[in-house]
């Protein structure tokens, strides 16, 4: 499975998911029929403890492999099919996000909201930053093993830059770029740590998360004149077609769209 690309967090997923499969039948996954394998997905969506609708996914996809690796496909075409989530991303708007970016007292706050929105870097992402990943000179960040174990590159802006040097003589972090006060590495607990005290402090209604700054910066970025396929590589998207839907969040085209209501009254 690890040869095949899989995570290290996915294979975690599947083999916990499967562990419980295992612990209710008492058995080998590969002795179980259809109907037992049908049946045991319908108790999970319908027991009072609900899981999450990630663990259920996580579920049907560990099944999936696990009969793919062994080449039972009648019971890999007996799984359900896991639709995807259609909504579209929440952003906030950029009067917002000047208002989260001085909430924070400490400059350690400041510079991971300041990265999370600046470079659009998911949470886990900006964990795992080295300082050796950060070019003060050339104005770049390397960003190495993202989702899909996509290694880009993200400018920084001046601000960033300023911040970070001024990070770096204060706090003289070893290794990892954001590090605890026990001088281990961030992790992504403390990081929404940090969002839940900003959002609090700073009264915004909007959720305040690692991904909500990034919806944000894409949309921004889009708002602001940047193509399609620069963000999509600024992003680590696969495909441009998970960056469109970005498109239908941003205010741009030819035309800025606008109420009927502005035109019925005259704008007034």
């Amino acid at each position: 499975m690890a040869l095949a690309g899989k995570s290290q967090s996915t294979l975690n997923n599947y083999a916990r998911c499967l562990a419980h499969m295992v612990s209710h039948f008492q058995c080998d996954l590969l002795d179980l029929d259809e109907e037992q394998v049908l049946d045991y997905l319908h108790l999970l969506k319908n027991r009072n403890n609900t899981p999450s609708e990630s663990y259920f996914k996580h579920t049907v996809y560990g099944l999936r492999y696990l009969y793919k690796q062994y080449g039972l496909k009648e019971l890999h075409v007996a799984l359900p099919s896991i639709g995807h989530d259609k909504a579209l991303p929440e952003v906030l708007s950029q009067q917002e996000v000047r208002l989260v970016l001085k909430t924070p007292k400490l400059l350690k706050h400041r510079l991971v909201l300041g990265l999370l929105y600046g470079c659009g870097l998911r949470n886990a992402e900006l964990c795992n930053l080295k300082i050796t990943d950060v070019d003060l000179d050339r104005k770049m960040l390397h960003v190495r093993n993202g989702k899909g174990r996509k290694d880009r590159y993200v400018p920084l802006c001046d601000m960033l830059v300023r911040g970070i040097s001024t990070y770096l003589i204060a706090e003289c972090p070893i290794g990892y770029l954001i590090m605890s006060n026990k001088g281990e590495k961030y992790t992504p607990r403390a990081v929404q740590w940090v969002l839940r005290q900003v959002r609090k402090e700073s009264g915004i209604e909007k959720q305040l998360t690692a991904h909500s700054l990034r919806h944000s910066y894409a949309t921004h970025l889009l708002e602001m004149g940047l193509d399609i396929i620069s963000l999509k590589n600024l992003l680590g998207h696969e495909s441009v077609m998970t960056t469109m839907t970005y498109l239908h969040v941003a205010r741009v085209g030819r035309q800025m769209p606008f109420s009927p209501l502005a035109k019925l009254y005259g704008n007034q």
